[in-house]
């Protein structure tokens, strides 16, 4: 087994565990597991030789991660701060390496539309020294969800995962009425969010490399 791929499997295997902890109800399994979760996954991307930015994304989101372990106000807007600081890696990401979307106006249409209906509908149910917080973190999500279309289609899944796990916290914090065991769901859509992600750009930064590659043998072969 390669590296890369034992560290990958190394991830599945925790995220297995972090999961299952929470379908039992294990907190201390879930205090254990869940802080290792984005250091495997940054450790694959160093051994795939992934963009620096891409291990300072998931970097950011484990110290979200962990942040958001600890039941203070202040440690949830820090962990948010992680996070939206892990958004703006990803948005260089989807510039440096993704093309634009044949339908991209009626996608950014459509998270307009539903960026604007979340705000609105949460935001009489959220404390009032979150709303500014949240709204600001829920446009940057937005756009970081709405970028990731731009390398095709396994990211725009993790962005859209990524959106939805971060609505099901927002939801949680306005004291909406919730899904049994949502802390299941919140991580289960988190992780896989991260690592669609991580595989979309690794995926579209070899798809750019190999076509440079391609274009310059094309203009090596080329008589002049």
């Amino acid at each position: 087994m390669t590296l890369p791929r034992a560290l990958r499997t190394g991830f599945l295997l925790v995220c297995a565990v972090d999961l299952g902890a929470l379908l039992a109800g294990s907190d201390t399994g879930h205090t254990v597991a869940k802080p290792l979760l984005m250091p495997l996954l940054v450790a694959y991307v160093v051994a795939c030789g992934g963009p620096r930015p891409l291990r300072a994304a998931l970097l950011l989101g484990w110290g979200g991660d962990v942040l958001l372990l600890i039941d203070r106000d202040a440690a949830f807007l820090a962990g948010m701060g992680c996070f939206a600081a892990g958004h703006v890696c990803y948005l260089v990401l989807f510039k440096r390496y993704g093309t634009p979307r044949a339908r991209g106006a009626l996608l950014g249409a459509a998270y307009c539309l539903a960026l604007a209906g979340t705000v609105a509908a949460l935001w009489p149910d959220l404390p009032r020294d979150m709303r500014g917080p949240v709204a600001a973190y829920s446009v940057l999500l937005t756009a970081m969800a709405y970028g990731a279309s731009r390398l095709g289609l396994v990211t725009g899944i993790g962005g859209a995962l990524f959106l939805l796990s971060d609505s099901l916290i927002a939801a949680g914090v306005a004291d909406w009425p919730a899904l049994p065991r949502p802390d299941l769901w919140v991580m289960l859509t988190y992780v896989a969010a991260q690592y669609l992600l991580v595989r979309g750009v690794l995926g579209a930064r070899a798809a750019q490399g190999a076509a440079y590659r391609e274009r310059g043998a094309e203009t090596w072969r080329t008589p002049h």
